[in-house]
């Protein structure tokens, strides 16, 4: 396995982390989360013109023919500036589903409209009852004539209040709990009886509770089979949880970097407190963590197209784990060595802590992930032993 990234792969880390570093200061993102969207309209044209938007997709659909290591990439260096903008909602998660899912004339349709930046797209899979299974769907589609009517409801939509399209998991057939009978339908942000409530995250991003009545959809607009999604859907969540876990690594090291800083400028007792052995030991303990995630990140990012989907979750899962574990022990000890300061909104490391615990709970927490993992017989595969 090559860990060593491409001159085209390093190139553009350097252009990414050049472009936070000048545009995506702490003072910038609190300016764009004032803005109407809850981002910066001008950023989210600034990815485009850099290509950023149609990095994953195929060269034949109008994007750059980017993998899984060049989404890592990205997601690190929007980590690091925590980013606003729906990015992982329009190009990791609902564009997954439009690469794995959609069929030729949906891309022809839909793919060019994102990489220029004219579409976002969201992705409606959570309910209320739902918790973390994906495939615990109680919004029903029935056939109509040539189409579908959606009725249900979803939450916690990412992004989903500026969403031009939303991709909307619903049922065909079955119970509510079955893997089978599972669809995926489009939707226009707008549609008649599509009704959406946006609000602000715990971690400054967007989110939308969705209520869909009666909600029409045509033939055309229904991706893969709406009998068979679940496979699509599953799949996308493994690639999107990778792409998190490397989020989060670029969350950790500024969290890192910022607390070293404080540690060799705060002042007690006549002295900066990073000369006391025992805080020296918490900002090494950080580090750590910090070396931990990045390995399970690039390990996440290696495996997230394994055609094996076994494999593929046990890798996802474990990644996905020490992320979670990380992000409380790393967060803990950053929030505790600044003090008070730690948790004040005019500082940054409170923003971070935050914007790492939603990454834990998006498509699993830890303890999910270790559920999973010990179900697959943990992850080399050894079968799992029970009491």
């Amino acid at each position: 396995m090559d860990l060593d990234l491409s001159e085209e792969q390093r190139l553009l880390k350097d252009g990414v982390e050049r472009l936070m570093r000048e545009r995506y200061g702490f003072d910038d993102r609190r300016k764009y989360r004032m803005e109407t969207p809850g981002f910066s309209e001008a950023m989210w044209a600034r990815y485009a013109e850099l290509g950023l938007l149609g990095l994953p997709f195929s060269e034949a659909d109008g994007g750059l023919g980017g993998g899984a290591v060049e989404t890592m990439i990205v997601m690190e260096a929007f980590g690091k500036a925590l980013i606003l903008e729906p990015y992982f909602a329009t190009v990791v998660l609902a564009g997954g589903l439009l690469r794995h899912g959609a069929s030729e004339a949906q891309k022809s349709n839909l793919i060019p409209a994102v990489v220029e930046g004219r579409t976002k797209l969201a992705f409606a899979y959570a309910e209320p009852q739902s918790r973390y299974d994906l495939f615990d769907v109680e919004t029903r589609a029935k056939k109509d004539g040539e189409g579908w009517v959606l009725n249900g409801t979803k939450g916690l939509v990412l992004h989903g209040d500026v969403a031009d399209k939303i991709i909307v998991s619903a049922r065909t057939a079955g119970g509510v709990r079955e893997r089978g009978g599972i669809g995926l339908f489009l939707v226009e942000g707008n549609a008649p009886g599509l009704v959406r409530r946006g609000y602000p995250t715990q971690d400054g991003l967007r989110a939308a509770e969705i209520a869909l009545k009666n909600v029409r959809v045509e033939a055309a607009d229904v991706m893969g089979d709406p009998a068979d999604a679940f496979p699509v859907i599953s799949r996308v969540a493994d690639e999107a949880v990778a792409a998190l876990c490397a989020e989060a690594v670029g969350c950790f090291t500024e969290m890192h970097a910022i607390t070293l800083n404080y540690l060799k400028t705060r002042k007690q007792f006549g002295t900066t407190i990073g000369s006391f052995q025992v805080l020296q030991h918490r900002a090494v303990d950080m580090f750590v963590e910090l070396e931990q995630s990045r390995s399970m990140a690039v390990y996440a990012t290696m495996m997230a197209g394994e055609a094996d989907a076994v494999e593929r979750e046990r890798a996802i899962s474990a990644a996905k784990a020490q992320i979670g574990q990380s992000s409380k022990a790393l967060g803990r000890q950053a929030i505790q060595l600044h003090g008070g300061i730690g948790m004040t909104m005019e500082y940054s490391i409170g923003h971070y802590f935050k914007h790492v615990t939603m990454i834990d709970t998006l498509f699993g927490d830890t303890d999910q992930h270790l559920h999973r993992l010990a179900s697959l017989g943990g992850l080399f595969g050894q079968q799992a032993v029970h009491p």
